[in-house]
């Protein structure tokens, strides 16, 4: 942009660069843009240099990603005026500070299409440019046929219709019936001939979403597009502009592959041949070079060729040569090029005549699997996984059960699915299936779904040959000191049912089976408890003679159950108890289970389910999750009877459980709980300066994509995705045996306002956090201390973090030694503002006890607010600039502890919202500001104020606002929450507003304890 001339514009960019810092910058742009609306408002006449120069200043702010909520209409009238300079800066601007939908663009239709039939080169290009960027549907009916005559036009230069060609692609896309399909199908014949590359380019581009939409009327395009590629591979005709690094216009020769994949497979001997001729040429003359931007551009051809090859089901032969080229590419250093080589031979084996050819790369595929790259890693196991079959299965699932030791928890899940599936699809035998499913549950118990054991299960009670063999192998697991408990599930029920088949071996006596399935008894779980009861009760039947203390023994177990709370055990018990006394007629009760029914396989069948879903459907309903709001809204309405009331709550993955001991008869359930929205009435409260600029507010609910959401009462599984069991669980306080010292959720809440602190304590862990936060990041220190002079051993610790945080972590000893520490940093992105939270899900077992917790980690919200000092004026002028929901919202909060006005400024400190004392002209009222950092808001000002009652202390009115409609949202629930629940949640001390404290880890220090 020339700045010749507008002194003050330039003497405002210097300003910026000078400024020290964001805040410096934040309050030079206020003033600029107090300065222009200023101009705007109240000067009527301004010159077209000044208004000129104010909208650059605007688009100058604007770039450096603060918003611009005024000016628009000064910057579209820029578009009429005659000269040149101002109508270039009235078109850019509105190209970048408008969108499709915007009122004030309806106002510049008619001088837009003036500019394109008119006779001005430059004026037709700025026009289209702009149709181009941000044409609507009104644009499309109104100019389409205008940019048609352009583009087929053979008096206008190239430069024109090229710029043409994109325009019309935009206004097809917003308007597919804007372009007869009939009439232009000869039309896009000529256009393809074009020899002008610019222009040629420009049309493929359009002739690609054309194709995409209805190909049957472009079949006489087809050869033209042949003969394109042909002229590009021979390079033939290519101006030395257009070639970049040797390659002729890759763009172009991509843009046409890809028009050529939307027809069926082309018949024609002649066009098939010469194609064919041009991709060997391509496979044959791309190779990897030390030049990045040249591998990158030659890449982009070779790989559209290759989808291409596999489009036109070429012969083996050229198959064979790209599974080699392919095979070359997984090999070299360079980390994009091995994913884009392994993505490939993934889509290759689509084929099946290659899948032997793609065998002989199975080593350099196993390498892969052990890359450091983890998006690598997972196209190796998508590779390994679709490449396996009866020859090599035995090999590649070995790797994976080898790989399992080592991989990380995000791929441990996937990795072991796909490795049962392998087992089950290609074993040779029964039993190395049986061998890799209990190796499965014992290396990644906590990622094996419930479908694998069942599954196991149905194999070893269909066939006979198979129990004996079972029962030995689940015996040998259960004698390991500690095993999942998935595997005592297994152990208990195959034991149950089929050691009688080895009692005369050693060790499988009815009382050494009894022995070693009832020492796992107090370890387990409530849904385990039944599958226990039911293998004690099968011991009993088998045992014959009947063994007295055995049975009393049993019988004593039975009767403990007997007033168990939960239904299922308690029935069981019941039932068992009576039954047991029935003698010999026991036998024909609970005899043997019969077979399963022969049917699909669930895993198979969910396998299937997934490799039947596209690319695209995938990216549609990842995009969906990812646009679905985690926010929970929590009243203090009391509970329904019957139901689990929601308090502090955060969504946990939780593999959900099943009270039966016939796997896979019986439908998991979910953890119920209930979400309400409740819209309170606002306080009467006369009319003030604040209130005045204010206006009338609506409460809002959570924004999706800056628009506000209709409140609605939400069912206890609405939006909760079934198929990843998920479900609503209460964090903190777990059911174990051993139980805490000191309140956790108190804890917790302590951590919330400090940086070190005690977590959690028990008789034989502390788990102790120092935290640093800088901005929108964080570094969290845990510190785990064993208590104890014997080691803790199955240690695990694993993070459950909310889709708004981004947690690396260092893996988790798997044993604690005696007396001593071990260190788990934790590194912490804040992507945008949210108040779910982060779990630590930890677990150690010591002695007999083995010990399961679910810990709120202290990232929260006000950890990424820094106090801010503002004084009247900077305050006003950013609480005038936000006006009205979504950016500010206003609610009356009911319930709130009586407390004076001192002491709820203290409580704003301390999460690092800064009171500005005087600012409020009512003594009875506060207004505070804060700003908040995350990594796709940066530093986002936040302003506060809180209205209180003198006659009712118990309610007070509350207006939060901010540039971002989510930062609003979560910001005023956050407040909300901190001022209801102050009585349960012991403060810290005062933190300094001004200059937040500091944590040094660079000592990791002792066990904790004196923190507190």
């Amino acid at each position: 942009m020339a700045l010749s001339g507008m002194r003050g514009l330039s003497v405002f960019i210097s300003d910026i660069r000078n400024c020290q810092n964001k805040e410096q910058e934040r309050l030079r742009v206020d003033k600029e843009l107090g300065k222009v609306r200023t101009r705007f408002k109240n000067e009527k006449g301004l010159a077209p240099y000044e208004k000129k120069k104010y909208v650059w200043k605007m688009l100058y702010i604007y770039m450096l990603g603060y918003d611009v909520d005024f000016g628009h209409m000064e910057a579209v009238s820029l578009i009429s005026a005659p000269k040149y300079p101002e109508k270039q800066v009235g078109y850019i601007v509105t190209s970048c500070l408008l969108n499709e939908n915007h009122d004030f663009l309806r106002l510049a239709i008619n001088t837009v299409r003036n500019d394109i039939i008119g006779r001005n080169e430059t004026f037709q290009c700025l026009a289209l440019t702009l149709v181009g960027n941000i044409g609507g549907r009104e644009f499309a009916e109104s100019l389409a046929p205008d940019v048609q005559k352009i583009l087929i036009s053979s008096s206008c230069r190239p430069l024109v219709r090229k710029k043409a060609a994109l325009c019309l692609l935009r206004l097809f896309r917003k308007n597919p019936d804007v372009v007869n399909v009939d009439g232009w199908s000869d039309r896009m014949a000529q256009l393809l001939d074009e020899r002008d590359l610019g222009v040629l380019t420009s049309s493929m581009s359009l002739f690609v979403s054309l194709v995409s939409n209805n190909y049957d009327a472009y079949w006489s395009c087809l050869p033209k597009c042949v003969k394109t590629l042909e002229r590009l591979a021979r390079n033939q005709d290519i101006p030395q502009e257009y070639t970049y690094y040797g390659i002729p216009s890759p763009w172009l020769q991509v843009k046409t592959m890809r028009a050529l994949q939307y027809f069926p497979v082309i018949e024609d001997p002649s066009s098939r041949r010469s194609l064919f001729e041009v991709l060997q040429r391509i496979l044959m003359g791309t190779d990897v070079v030390k030049n990045v931007n040249k591998n990158n551009a030659s890449h982009a051809v070779l790989f559209e060729a290759l989808s291409l090859v596999m489009h036109l089901d070429a012969e083996k032969e050229m198959m064979s040569q790209c599974v080699a080229l392919l095979g070359k590419f997984i090999a070299v250093r360079e980390p994009n090029i091995r994913y884009l080589g392994l993505e490939n031979m993934s889509r290759m084996l689509m084929v099946t005549d290659v899948q032997d050819i793609i065998k002989r790369h199975q080593a350099q595929i196993i390498t892969s699997l052990k890359d450091p790259d983890i998006s690598i890693r997972r196209r190796a196991l998508d590779l390994l996984y679709g490449m396996c079959d009866v020859s090599n299965a035995k090999d590649i699932v070995e790797e994976l059960l080898q790989y399992l030791s080592t991989a990380e928890f995000v791929i441990r899940e996937e990795l072991s699915l796909k490795a049962a599936i392998l087992a089950e699809k290609f074993a040779p035998d029964l039993s190395w299936y049986v061998d890799v499913i209990l190796q499965l549950i014992d290396k990644a118990g906590d990622f094996v779904s419930d479908d694998i054991w069942f599954r196991v299960v149905q194999f070893v009670t269909n066939n006979e040959d198979l129990q004996p063999y079972a029962a030995v192998k689940v015996k040998e697991y259960l004698d390991k000191p500690a095993i999942h408990e998935t595997m005592v599930k297994v152990g208990a029920y195959i034991l149950g049912e089929y050691s009688h088949l080895l009692a005369s071996r050693p060790g499988f006596s009815p009382r050494e089976i009894f022995n070693l399935i009832h020492e796992k008894l107090p370890t387990v779980s409530i849904s385990t408890i039944p599958i226990l009861l039911s293998s004690y009760a099968k011991i009993l039947m088998h045992t014959q003679p009947p063994d007295p203390e055995l049975q009393n023994q049993i019988w004593m177990i039975f009767r403990k159950y007997e007033s168990c709370i939960d239904v299922e055990i308690q029935q069981r018990a019941v039932e068992y108890f009576e039954l047991s006394k029935k003698g010999a007629a026991l036998m024909d009760i609970l005899a043997e289970m019969p077979k399963f029914t022969e049917r699909q396989s669930a895993l198979i069948k969910k396998a299937e389910d997934t490799e039947s879903d596209t690319a695209e459907q995938s990216a549609i309903k990842m995009r969906t999750q990812q646009q679905a709001s985690n926010a929970l809204v929590v009243t203090d309405q009391p509970p329904v009877a019957g139901t689990v009331p929601v308090s502090q709550l955060g969504l946990v993955k939780i593999p959900s459980t099943s009270n039966t001991d016939r796997p896979g008869d019986q439908e998991l359930t979910h953890t119920n709980g209930v979400l309400t929205i409740v819209d309170p009435q606002p306080l009467d409260s006369s009319a003030d300066l604040l209130g005045d600029l204010l206006g009338p507010l609506a409460i809002e609910g959570p924004p999706d994509n800056g628009s506000t959401s209709e409140h609605k009462m939400m069912s206890p599984h609405e939006g909760i995705p079934s198929e990843d069991a998920l479900a609503i669980a209460t964090v903190g306080e777990q059911p174990n045996s051993v139980q805490p010292i000191g309140n956790i959720a108190e804890r917790f809440s302590i951590l919330c306002l400090k940086d070190s602190g005690v977590l959690y304590e028990d008789p034989y862990i502390q788990i102790g956090i120092k935290a640093e936060w800088r901005a929108h990041q964080g570094r969290l220190l845990l510190y785990m201390g064993n208590k104890n002079t014997a080691p803790l051993v199955s240690v695990q610790a694993l993070t459950l973090s909310p889709s708004h945080l981004k947690i690396e972590r260092s893996l988790v000893p798997d044993t604690i030694p005696p007396r001593a520490q071990v260190q788990c940093p934790l590194e912490i992105i804040n992507l945008r503002p949210s108040r779910d939270v982060a779990v630590l899900d930890f677990s150690y077992k010591f002695s007999s006890h083995v010990v399961n917790v679910r810990l709120r980690l202290p990232a929260v919200l006000n950890k990424f607010l820094q106090p801010i000092s503002l004084n009247g004026e900077e305050f006003f002028l950013q609480w005038r600039s936000l006006s009205g929901p979504p950016l500010k919202l206003q609610e009356v909060v009911r319930g709130v502890k009586p407390m004076q006005l001192n002491d709820m400024a203290n409580i704003f400190n301390s999460f690092n919202v800064m009171v500005l004392p005087g600012l409020d002209p009512n003594p009875n009222n506060l207004v505070a500001s804060t700003t908040f950092y995350s990594e796709t808001t940066r530093a986002m000002l936040a302003l506060v104020r809180i209205e209180t009652d003198p006659a009712d202390r118990t309610q007070l009115r509350m207006t939060v606002a901010s540039g971002d409609p989510a930062l609003t949202f979560e910001l005023k629930e956050f407040i909300k929450e901190q001022l209801i629940s102050i009585p349960s949640i012991p403060r810290a001390p005062e933190p300094t507003p001004t200059q937040p404290p500091q944590v040094d880890l660079s000592d990791p220090g002792a066990l904790l304890a004196g923190l507190m």
